[in-house]
């Protein structure tokens, strides 16, 4: 079953498929790759691990892959982390090459917006979104369309 994020893309806003795709094999003759994983800690690596296979794939530079995969990782680990979803509600990841950008997307089960939050010195988390906001060239949140949730996002240039 399929189901729609309604997100900008560019300034104006469009329907795009993502979140809910059986995972694919790498392939450079997509400009979209989608994957459902588990809601689990071990999930994140292997978002990377795909991340990286299908941007190799696709011959993305390494700054960018790297950067995109930082970008993933606080993404995943904001919906593992703080998404409280039902059992057996995955997570899904999207990525999409459009216009000289790379999308970066995380989809999960719980309709609260990520919210920036304030962290001490000290603290060991509570810096994700801090880190997003200074990578990425844009990011947000939508609600999933025709489904329950939320889609957050970040994107970067495809020529750092």
């Amino acid at each position: 079953m399929s189901r729609d994020v309604k997100c900008p893309v560019l300034a104006s806003e469009v329907s795009v498929s993502a979140h809910t795709a059986p995972p694919q094999p790498a392939s450079p003759d997509l400009s979209e790759a989608q994957w459902r994983l588990p809601h689990g800690p071990r999930s994140a690596g292997q978002a990377r691990a795909l991340l990286r296979a299908q941007l190799a794939d696709w011959k993305v530079t390494d700054d960018t892959a790297e950067t995109a995969e930082l970008l993933l990782s606080e993404l995943m680990s904001n919906a593992i982390r703080h998404a409280r979803t039902p059992t057996g509600r995955q997570i899904g990841v999207r990525i999409a090459q459009y216009d000289g950008r790379l999308r970066v997307e995380v989809a999960d089960a719980n309709s609260a917006r990520p919210e920036p939050q304030k962290a001490d010195t000290d603290d060991e988390q509570g810096r994700g979104l801090a880190i997003i906001h200074a990578l990425a060239t844009r990011w947000g949140c939508c609600p999933r369309l025709h489904g329950i949730g939320k889609a957050t996002w970040a994107e970067v240039s495809l020529f750092q």
